[in-house]
């Protein structure tokens, strides 16, 4: 089945990133308007080189922290202490450098420029440590008025509300995160365990069952091995068919933002991760395959193939998978049709999909016999022909009547 390698797509989903960006606009603008609330009005304040001296300070250390404003993982809980440290000096400053004389309605140095400090805590922990935060901003208020008054509520509990809704939000987009970051593991475990079941399924699968038909019909120690054979398959069918991978570990990364979707794919000539040495259903680095030069292998004696007479280009790994799930029906032809039974393979280029089918003239399929078969782990027709259509984004619709024979068409829309 060939050596396999594991390969890492990351994509960033996170929620949390706009609002760290957010926070640093905030940061630097409210830093700006606390200045200019001060200059405005300096020449009244008793002791002005208090303010100058603490918005150098406040000046200095936004300028310098933002990096750290940048995302979680960069935002330290040391960082976020003197920040709020910082906030709540210049509330306690504001009636030592007489700046309530110079503003009317008593506004504090640092202005709403603390906003963004708690709103920090609240981007990094969740409402617990917004609502921690805006706790310690209320308690520096109330110290530096000297007691209550409704303006003051009202400033406060604004923050206070708005850091706690903002801290839920980024916990429930975390607990999302994490969750489609799981569902996304899942989904890749999924195909992974198709991929493999289809492969097992046309080589190993079918030589086990053939040893165990050729053991039991020469009888002897052939007939041991014969249902040893019969055994082992019966527990391949079981391993293939017996639910999802173990779970992995997700990665911090997904916690903090980043989907860690890990897919298994096989090595082929063109490069790694290519089934067939073509390419993922994704995308594939050499050129278009002519679908009709992998069927016409499969014509003989008893297999007709009609074909247009223009090239059908499609991409390699979309054709090799679609000539894959062709071969998979003839092999259902063989060995339930009998050896005499005769199967045809039309191949037609339209303008908006490629269809290919194949009929026989078998005895046909008993109603309930595939969802029969599905429930024994005989997947011959769930992945090895609906598997593959599926993976490359085509449908396969099977008809079969009892004594009229089978058909099998398979469609593949063709990519804008």
């Amino acid at each position: 089945m060939g050596s396999t390698v594991r390969r890492e797509r990351v994509v960033r989903m996170s929620v949390e990133q706009p609002l760290w960006r957010a926070l640093r606009g905030y940061r630097l603008l409210t830093m700006v308007y606390a200045i200019g609330l001060f200059a405005s009005a300096w020449e009244v304040y008793e002791r002005p080189w208090i303010a100058v001296a603490y918005f150098a300070v406040l000046a200095g250390w936004t300028l310098a922290t933002l990096p750290q404003v940048s995302g979680a993982a960069r935002c330290t809980k040391p960082f976020l202490t003197a920040d709020l440290a910082i906030a709540v000096a210049g509330i306690l400053l504001s009636p030592v450098a007489g700046h309530e004389r110079a503003v009317t309605g008593g506004s504090t140095l640092p202005s709403i420029w603390t906003a963004g400090a708690v709103l920090a805590w609240a981007l990094k922990g969740g409402w617990r440590w917004a609502a921690s935060a805006s706790l310690l901003i209320g308690v520096a208020n109330v110290i530096q008025r000297g007691g209550l008054s409704r303006s003051m509520i009202h400033n406060v509990l604004l923050v206070c509300i708005a850091s706690i809704a903002i801290g839920y939000v980024v916990e429930v987009a975390r607990a999302s995160e994490r969750t489609l970051a799981r569902a996304l593991e899942i989904e890749a475990a999924t195909r992974e365990r198709e991929r493999l079941a289809r492969d097992i399924h046309d080589s190993v699968l079918q030589v086990l069952a053939m040893v165990q038909r050729r053991g039991n019909a020469l009888g002897g120690e052939a007939a041991e091995i014969g249902r040893m054979a019969g055994e082992q398959e019966a527990a391949l069918r079981t391993l293939v068919t017996g639910g999802l991978a173990p779970r992995s570990r997700v990665s911090e990364d997904a916690a903090q933002g980043a989907v860690v979707r890990s897919v298994n794919e096989p090595d082929g000539p063109d490069g790694p991760g290519e089934p067939g040495g073509a390419g993922g259903a994704g995308g594939d680095r050499s050129g278009p395959l002519d679908l009709r030069t992998l069927l016409a292998g499969h014509a003989g004696a008893r297999v007709t193939f009609a074909e247009p007479g223009t090239p059908v280009l499609m991409r390699p790994a979309a054709a090799r998978e679609l000539a894959a799930a062709v071969g998979a029906a003839l092999d259902n032809v063989r060995r339930h049709a009998g050896p005499d039974a005769r199967a045809w393979i039309l191949l037609e280029d339209a303008p908006d999909a490629v269809t290919v089918t194949v009929r026989d003239d078998g005895p046909g399929i008993p109603e309930g016999r595939l969802a029969q078969a599905e429930g024994e782990g005989r997947l011959g027709v769930a992945l090895s022909i609906r598997g593959r259509l599926r993976d490359i984004g085509g449908t396969a619709e099977l008809i079969s009547v009892p004594g009229q024979g089978t058909e099998v068409e398979l469609n593949v829309p063709k990519e804008k």
